[in-house]
């Protein structure tokens, strides 16, 4: 089968389309003929040589795809072979095949095209383990969520308000900050400044007017050190920041005593690095509580571009860029 490989650490041209042996499933695993691939920022960093795979899984990149049950391996129970899949996995999804842990397999409706369900199950496990079962987000609350027309920030805003939360976004344009409106959004805030402006300093006012002067109760951050004594200082008493991504910086200065008056809380996660028992749970929760978002139009993928599998290059070059809404597909 044709995979897309990193020959060595570097720019988007170290991707290399190369020929592997067909993967064949283990024991409670599924092989999967595979219909698209979601670039996810966590790709980038393994191109770069910031984000090794976990033990035991393949070496060129892809946490995420969609596709058809092509096998089942021994003591798979609940699914057969010609099921629409979509599935999170610890890498190798830049591929034609792939084997997954059943436990980690989502069902794909009819009413979604298969191709786009590739952009859901890293974003939509994301988003739910996080807001949920670390923020505790419920109906009511307002979140912050950083990054909003990426590929996590798309779906998370569809999932806090399919919770019944107001939701505000941080975004590069005033047209991403419009299209995650469309997306059930309430507002936003263009964190593209003149120079000299900081928007971190302008942030905790931002967020303080447009909640009537409660505030953030939880945020949901992907940049990282450079906002987080905004954040901090951006949260209700009560607030819960989690920090998910640190696309601009891994330290910050934080002001214990901010912290300490909100009686607020700080919390790092990351996904692809936890045991495969813990994710299956997590996929779990969302088969169950999120999954059926997908039939009443709550949920959907939003999709940026579609590109053959080949052109990964082209794909990562448009990550890169800071223009995409949404999630970019590779698709063999």
């Amino acid at each position: 089968m044709h995979v897309v490989e990193i020959s060595r650490f570097g720019q988007p041209d170290v991707l290399t389309s190369v020929e592997v042996s067909d993967p064949t499933p283990a024991p409670g695993h599924v092989l999967v003929t595979v219909a698209a691939a979601g670039i996810n920022r966590a790709d980038i960093l393994q191109r770069r040589g910031h984000y090794p795979p976990p033990p035991g899984a393949p070496s060129w990149p892809g946490l995420e795809v969609s596709g058809v049950v092509e096998a089942l391996g021994e003591g798979v129970k609940g699914w057969k072979v010609g099921d629409r899949v979509a599935a999170l996995i610890d890498g190798g999804g830049y591929a034609e095949l792939v084997t997954v842990p059943a436990e980690q397999l989502l069902p794909v409706p009819d009413s979604v095209d298969l191709v786009d369900a590739a952009g859901l199950p890293e974003a939509v496990c994301t988003a739910w383990s996080n807001l949920v079962d670390v923020a505790r987000l419920s109906a009511g609350e307002h979140v912050l969520v950083h990054g909003g027309s990426g590929g996590v920030g798309t779906v998370a805003i569809q999932v806090a308000r399919a919770l019944g939360a107001h939701v505000l976004v941080t975004a590069g344009s005033e047209e991403r900050v419009a299209r995650c409106m469309e997306l059930g959004a309430a507002g936003g805030f263009v964190y593209r400044r003149p120079e000299g402006e900081s928007f971190a300093d302008a942030l905790p006012d931002l967020v303080r007017e447009a909640t009537g002067g409660h505030g953030a109760d939880v945020v949901l951050d992907v940049v990282g050190g450079a906002y987080l004594g905004a954040n901090v200082a951006s949260l209700a008493t009560g607030g819960r920041l989690v920090v998910i991504g640190m696309q601009k910086g891994q330290r910050g200065e934080l002001d214990l005593g901010t912290l300490l008056t909100r009686r607020a809380s700080v919390t790092g996660t990351t996904l692809r690095s936890r045991p495969a028992e813990e994710k299956a749970r997590i996929v779990a929760a969302v088969r169950e509580h999120a999954w059926p978002w997908l039939a009443d139009g709550r949920l959907r993928p939003v999709v940026h571009a579609r590109l053959p599998l080949a052109e990964a290059a082209r794909g990562h070059e448009l990550l890169d860029s800071g223009e995409v809404v949404g999630k970019v597909l590779l698709v063999p």
